[in-house]
């Protein structure tokens, strides 16, 4: 019978994003999809660093606000992560 102590602990699943959250782009995700490709080649810093607040989420993307004068964005929402 297997030790139950040496079971490594189940991952906790991250909260979904919901509209208001504070997030940012995580880079590792947008540098691999379809939608950096589509972009300039070298996307702002200030969408990695955020925060940037969710306005609407649909489906698998969600509408982000910057705090700049810069239109606002649609990404996947698993591009994005909570800003700290």
């Amino acid at each position: 019978m297997p030790d139950t102590d040496a079971a490594a602990p189940a991952k906790a699943k991250p909260a979904a994003l919901r509209k208001g959250a504070l997030v940012k782009v995580n880079r590792a995700a947008y540098d691999a999809s379809i939608e950096a490709a589509a972009s300039d080649p070298t996307p702002p810093a200030y969408i990695f660093e955020g925060p940037g607040e969710l306005l609407v989420v649909k489906g698998d993307y969600g509408q982000v606000r910057w705090n700049r004068p810069v239109p606002d964005v649609w990404l996947r929402m698993d591009q994005l992560e909570a800003c700290a």
